[in-house]
């Protein structure tokens, strides 16, 4: 599919956010936690990327920071492997990371994840 972030994987839905949070398995690296499950037969990866008001209470940050993350993952997508995971990236840490910081993050993140 290339280095781009269509709809299609981009993780919406009530139902499919419930099953990520009680079903996945959850972690921490750096200024991010993430939230990971298998989704049997599904032909695509799928992302949820979130940072919460309580760090940020102006939507600038936020919005700063979930392009970051967006951007970190629709680079390096291919580090994951395998397809049919659905992941969730929350950022928890009150101070702004660099780019290249957020990217290195979820690089590790990335490799985490593939069984290989």
């Amino acid at each position: 599919m290339g280095a781009t972030l269509s709809k299609e994987e981009r993780l919406c839905g009530k139902t499919a956010i419930d099953n990520l949070v009680h079903k996945g398995r959850w972690g921490g690296f750096g200024h991010l936690k993430y939230c990971t499950v298998s989704n049997e037969g599904a032909e695509l990866n799928r992302i949820l990327v979130s940072v919460p008001k309580k760090y940020f209470k102006r939507a600038v940050k936020r919005n700063l920071l979930k392009r970051r993350m967006r951007e970190a993952y629709r680079t390096q997508k291919e580090l994951l492997g395998t397809k049919g995971h659905d992941l969730m990236l929350v950022y928890s840490s009150p101070e702004v990371a660099p780019y290249s910081t957020i990217r290195e993050e979820v690089a590790s993140i990335l490799e985490k994840m593939n069984p290989a």
